[in-house]
């Protein structure tokens, strides 16, 4: 039995997710993230790469990135949220999909993209409505430079938060 299904997201009201098929528990491997290996320097040169559509590219390496831009990537429907209940891991060249708390049946799959907070973070507005949301996709450690709240000096309320659930 998989352990997700694809439905409308809750998250991404035009699009879809993955959500839970029963209850799984932290540290459980979900799905592997699927695509075609390509150079950075291909990345750099294709026009498909650009802030303007979806992007589903993961860097591997100084010279590698995976494009999961691909209808049998169904990792790739996995949102953005800034409460995270999954993150992404790698070895070599294969990428999968964690939980990193236990997650209950019918709860959307979600993951923190990572994206660095630089001079295009507007382009990318994050809708999870999580208590800890930023109001743009961008990595936890970079929030911070948005909105004060998620400074260090606060990080022990942002992890309760999270926690209150």
């Amino acid at each position: 039995m998989k352990l997700y299904k694809v439905k409308k997201s809750k998250i991404d009201n035009k699009g879809l997710g993955l959500y839970a098929t029963k209850d799984i528990k932290e540290g459980t491997k979900i799905i592997d993230y699927k695509g075609k290996i390509i150079t950075n320097k291909q990345v750099d040169e294709s026009k498909k790469f650009d802030n303007n559509k979806p992007i589903y590219l993961f860097t591997l390496n100084k010279k590698y990135t995976m494009d999961g831009d691909y209808p049998w990537n169904k990792a790739g429907l996995i949102n953005h949220s800034c409460d995270n209940n999954c993150d992404y891991e790698g070895k070599g060249l294969k990428i999968w999909v964690t939980t990193i708390r236990d997650i209950k049946k019918n709860e959307e799959f979600t993951a923190d993209y990572g994206f660095g907070f630089d001079e295009d973070y507007k382009q990318f507005r994050c809708k999870c409505s999580s208590k800890n949301c930023c109001g743009y996709i961008v990595r936890a450690e970079s929030r911070w430079r948005i909105n004060k709240k998620f400074s260090m000096s606060n990080k022990k309320k942002l992890i309760n938060n999270s926690r209150q659930k």
